[in-house]
This record gives structure tokens, C-alpha cells and sequence, in this order.
């Protein structure tokens, strides 16, 4: 097949590095068009996100009344996970942060956590996942030979997070994803944080242990027991404010103590190697480009900002040689084992069983804020 001729946004900085990306008349991208239409059809507008708020804030403490806690927080350590727990404490809230920990914390993450959940005074319960399950679901992802090798811990995540707010009776969970800084991403670079059907399946392909302990949630059981048995609410809550990334982060580090890591999700060693060395090297995928591209079209920054930051190395190389070292000595990998895998063909998740048909089905129900907001993105037009 022929090589796609090279072509960036004008607006933007997603290119064809997103081999679906397409280009109108003058050059802007389907990402943009799209950041507009998510933004007046999933967002309230800005002069009633205040008003929004008070009521979600006003349903969460009714339905709380007599709990300990009135909802569920997820904390990673990074800014928006711990943005929200800032936010939650000032809105008068009384969260319970629920991390899970998947062996790849960066001590820097450790400390931002523990430190900031202290100064706030709230109550952190941490689950811990099984290593060696856990591992042999990575290999599988990385002998697969897919981009979206991450997904299982964020898929890990939310069914931790819905499973403490069962077992806890508590009806709302708040996260940290928000549309201000993270609309844009291809689905042909991650597909279906929530596809128990794409994880289990690679896994059945390339694994050798069984996951006897890895919390999962398929479709029926999210969206209809934990949803609409439990009535447990998911509530991006920054979606509700006009939430700055650069703004949230000097709060973290003014008022809380907070240290940043120098990329987006770097707390986790794992994130850091595989964004910064895996993709790029392997894929070339660099998301950086979607990170900046939305904190662009949400008038967070520049397009000459962040064409000079793209520029930049994703992260420096001393660093980069001891996560190779790290990441090998865990995964038991020799370097020789390692560049095999690395030199694997590169596929897709179209190669592996998936539920693409299901989140086709809600566009066509008109359904595309649920498919949003349980990690699904639907290929763009």
C-alpha cells in the first residue's frame, strides 16, 4: 500500500501519524471538529457548569446521608486525579480515594499521594493486583503487538472503583477525565478501556497464567448491574469547571505539597516507558500530540507552544536508560527477548476479538456520551 503523504492540522498538531485522520478543505482536522461538537453536546455551557455542580454536589451529599463516605474518588497521583480529591474536599464532600496499585508506581507518585490525601484528610484504600497475573496480562499485550498495551491497568481501575462503590453502597464515583485536556485521542491508538472482550482475548492468545484475581467488568455487568441495579453514578466533575491544567497544577504544588512528574501519567514507570520509548520507537505514536493538541483547541496553549515542545525528546535520556533496565529486570526480559518483541509486525485491535460492534450500536442509538464515559471511542467519521 502506498505511503500516506505527510499532513498536520492547522489548528492543531494531530497529523498522520493517526492513520484515520482526515482533512477538510483547509486543513482542519476531524479531531477539532469534533472537540467542538463533544463540547456543546456533553458539556454544559460555561455560564451553567457552577449551577450543574451545585446540584450533582447537592445529589451526591442526599444520597450519601448516613454513609461515611458520599463517593468515590480514584487517585493515580497525577494532576487530575488529584485535582479532584482538592476539588471534592472544597465542594464539602466526603470522598474515599480508591487506588490501585499495579507494582509500577514511581516513588514520586507514592509520596504525592500520600502527601496530599494526608493534608486533605482523606481516607485512601488501595488495592493491590496480583504481580504475577498482572504481568503475564502485560507480556500478552506487548507479544500481541497492539499500541493500546496500557489498557488493562485502566481497565483494572475502573472496575476497582465500581466494585468498592458496590461492596460501600455509594452512588457516585468522580474521576478525573475531563474533556479540557483530554478529548483527543485516536482510536487507533487505544481502543476500549473497557473491552473485557479485546483484554480476555488477547490474553487467551498469549498468556499462560489464569486471571483468577484481576478485577474486570464486562458490558452487562456495568452497565446493568452496576448501573442501573446499584444506580452507581460516574461523574467526570471536571468537566464542570473551567478546568486549567497549568492553573491545577500550581494549586497542587502552592497548596498541597504536590511534585510534578514531567509528563502526563508519568507517575507510573511502566506509562513512562512505554509512552516515551515503546510507541514512538515502535508505533510511531507520540501522545503527546494528542495531549497537547486538546490543551490547544481548549485554549490552554498554543500551536507554536506546542510544536516546540513536540520537538523536545519525550523524556531525557539518562532516564530513559534506567526505565529499560527496570522494566526488563521486572518483566524478566533479556535485551534480545525485548528487540524480538520490539520487532514483531505491528497489529491492531481488529486482529483480536473486540466489541467495536457494540460501541457502533450506541452511535446508531445516539448513545455516545455512555460509550464516552465507559472508554469506548468511536472511530472518527
Amino acid at each position: 500500500m502506498e505511503a500516506r503523504p505527510y499532513q498536520i492540522c492547522t489548528r492543531c498538531i494531530m497529523d498522520t501519524s493517526d492513520p484515520d485522520i482526515a482533512f477538510d478543505e483547509v486543513g482542519l482536522c476531524n479531531h477539532c471538529r469534533e472537540y467542538e461538537t463533544t463540547m456543546q453536546t456533553q458539556t454544559p455551557p460555561m455560564e451553567q457548569r457552577r449551577e450543574a455542580l451545585d446540584q450533582i454536589v447537592s445529589e451526591i451529599k442526599v444520597a450519601g446521608q448516613g454513609q461515611e463516605y458520599d463517593c468515590i474518588i480514584g487517585v493515580s497521583g497525577g494532576v487530575d486525579s488529584t485535582y479532584v480529591a482538592y476539588l471534592v474536599k472544597q465542594l464539602g464532600l466526603r470522598p474515599l480515594a480508591v487506588h490501585m496499585d499495579n507494582g509500577w508506581n514511581s516513588e514520586l507518585a507514592v509520596s504525592n499521594i500520600e502527601k496530599v490525601l494526608k493534608k486533605l484528610e482523606i481516607d485512601l484504600y488501595t488495592y493491590v493486583l496480583d504481580w504475577e497475573e498482572f504481568k503475564d496480562l502485560q507480556l500478552s499485550f506487548l507479544k500481541a503487538s497492539v499500541s493500546d498495551a496500557e489498557i488493562p491497568t485502566d481497565h483494572a481501575i475502573h472496575a476497582v472503583l465500581y466494585q468498592q462503590a458496590a461492596r460501600r453502597n455509594i452512588r457516585y464515583i468522580l474521576f478525573g477525565t475531563n474533556l479540557a485536556t483530554e478529548a483527543i485521542l485516536p482510536v487507533s491508538w487505544t481502543f476500549g478501556i473497557q473491552d473485557w472482550r479485546y483484554i480476555s482475548g488477547v490474553h487467551q492468545q498469549f498468556g499462560s497464567k489464569p486471571l483468577k484475581t484481576f478485577p474486570h467488568v464486562g458490558y452487562w455487568t456495568l452497565n446493568y448491574h452496576y448501573r442501573q441495579i446499584k444506580r452507581i453514578k460516574h461523574v467526570s466533575v471536571l468537566d464542570y469547571i473551567d478546568y486549567s491544567k497549568a492553573d491545577a497544577m500550581r494549586v497542587l504544588t502552592d497548596v498541597l505539597g504536590w511534585r510534578p512528574y514531567g509528563g502526563k501519567h508519568y507517575e507510573s514507570i511502566y506509562t513512562r516507558f512505554f509512552q516515551g520509548y515503546i510507541l514512538p520507537t515502535k508505533f510511531g505514536i507520540d501522545k503527546r500530540r494528542a495531549h497537547l493538541s486538546t490543551l490547544i483547541v481548549s485554549g490552554q496553549m498554543t500551536r507554536d507552544e506546542a510544536l516546540a515542545e513536540i520537538r523536545q525528546p519525550p523524556y531525557a535520556g539518562y532516564m530513559q536508560e534506567d526505565d529499560m533496565d527496570y522494566v526488563l529486570k521486572k518483566f524478566g526480559f533479556s535485551e534480545d527477548e525485548f528487540q524480538r518483541i520490539m520487532a514483531l509486525p505491528v497489529r491492531t485491535y481488529h486482529d483480536y476479538p473486540n466489541s467495536l460492534s457494540l460501541v457502533k450500536l450506541t452511535r446508531t442509538l445516539n448513545l455516545g456520551r455512555w460509550a464516552r464515559l465507559v472508554g469506548f471511542r468511536p472511530q472518527s467519521a
